[in-house]
């Protein structure tokens, strides 16, 4: 028989909480059952018209202390079903144990695993010092505006909290991925304008010439970085910043020469890098292209705080300790992508970013992302330990 934590896994990731325009209403009253079967305190907080939050709560014995917790987002990024084996949302198990949907990794697999893993330790009469709250956010996938609300709202600031988990990325080998920090998330809009015309001629001025010489300075600047992260053997992929052209938008018809183009970067940015100094470049490299070439920001976050990882650190003592005890290998790494912890640690709350999957390929927003049912399992015996680590801290 299939163990019941993977059925309720499978379930969450049948429901189409696949952006755009998602309707979170059948993830809320799931989670919401959820937490009633497994005896969680559970509200839901919407800080945006339609975008709830749903806030579960397991009590410890001195809730004055600064709480524990553990956060995941309920929305997945849009699928090609042309490309996957199996429908993405059947949740289909193979005979190996893999379980294929979209979410598997990103990141309703964390979201379970906390939630059995907490299952488990109330059923054993466990008790924890710091109360442990779960919040489920909407929308990350597609900027976190909510999560950017939240952390305002007076219903976050009531949750006390002092330390944070978030979600992390797999490992295709033994060790997992710690993340102490992440990258700055820019998306920058770049506008081209120029002189219109018939297509038969050599016009001057074209916004279409503007948009070669934005091009080459920005995917100039990607290969930079690239050589430098493989011809550096220490550097890994969060070390370094990364450009990728995106969008690129203009013209009506094949003989008019068009007035203007469009252009949409996505830019992450490591702590190390002098952000000031970065968008000059990027203002330089518009000065350059020509007259009438603009930029602006769609997100511009700037945060760079990282969280301690030393052992004098109480947090990250009872987090290390605990893998170390498991005999659990593992890295530290600076995140490569954008999370909602961003914005948990520019509020001065340190946040870990970790998922427990070493032993898989990486297939967030992939075609055919799956998890292995064993992995699965393995991080509810993780979180089993971690969770009550952290909750205990009395430092």
């Amino acid at each position: 028989m299939e163990n019941p934590a993977v059925t309720v896994f499978r379930n969450y990731l049948r429901i189409k909480s696949v952006q755009p325009d998602v309707d979170y209403s059948e993830t809320t009253a799931f989670l919401s059952d959820l937490a009633k079967d497994i005896g969680l305190e559970c509200k839901v907080v919407e800080v945006l018209p339609g975008k709830p939050f749903v806030v579960m709560t397991w009590r410890g014995t001195e809730p004055s202390l600064k709480a524990l917790m553990l956060h995941s987002h309920v929305d997945v990024v849009p699928v090609f079903p042309e490309h996957w084996k199996v429908d993405p949302f059947s949740a289909e198990k193979t005979d190996s144990g893999d379980i294929i949907a979209r979410g598997s990794q990103d990141m309703k697999c964390v979201a379970i695993q906390y939630l059995e893993a907490i299952r488990r330790l109330k059923a054993e009469g466990k008790q924890c010092l710091r109360d442990i709250h779960l919040t489920f956010s909407s929308d990350e996938e597609i900027g976190s505006k909510p999560m950017s609300a939240f952390v305002k709202h007076e219903e976050f600031k009531k949750l006390n909290v002092g330390y944070a988990l978030d979600e992390g990325i797999a490992n295709p080998g033994s060790e997992f991925r710690v993340f102490y920090g992440e990258r700055s998330l820019w998306w920058v809009q770049v506008t081209c304008k120029g002189a219109p015309g018939h297509g038969s001629g050599f016009i001057q001025n074209s916004a279409a010439a503007k948009v070669r010489k934005v091009m080459n300075s920005f995917l100039q600047f990607r290969d930079d970085e690239e050589n430098r992260l493989k011809s550096t053997p220490n550097l890994s992929h969060g070390d370094v910043t990364t450009v990728n052209m995106t969008i690129l938008k203009g013209g009506i018809q094949f003989n008019v020469v068009p007035t203007e183009f469009g252009l949409s970067f996505d830019i992450r940015i490591p702590p190390t890098v002098d952000v000031v100094k970065f968008e000059n470049q990027i203002k330089t490299w518009c000065e350059e292209a020509g007259e009438d070439v603009t930029y602006e920001f769609v997100i511009k976050d700037t945060s760079s705080h990282t969280v301690p990882i030393t052992k004098d650190d109480p947090w990250w003592n009872a987090f290390s300790s605990t893998l170390e005890k498991l005999g659990v290998e593992y890295k530290t790494e600076i995140f490569p992508a954008g999370t909602d912890s961003r914005f948990t640690r520019e509020c001065g709350i340190p946040a870990l970013g970790f998922s427990p999957m070493n032993h898989t390929p990486i297939l967030l927003h992939d075609h055919n992302e799956f998890l292995s049912e064993k992995i699965f399992l393995r991080g509810i015996d993780i979180y089993y330990e971690i969770i009550p680590a952290l909750a205990n801290v009395t430092a």
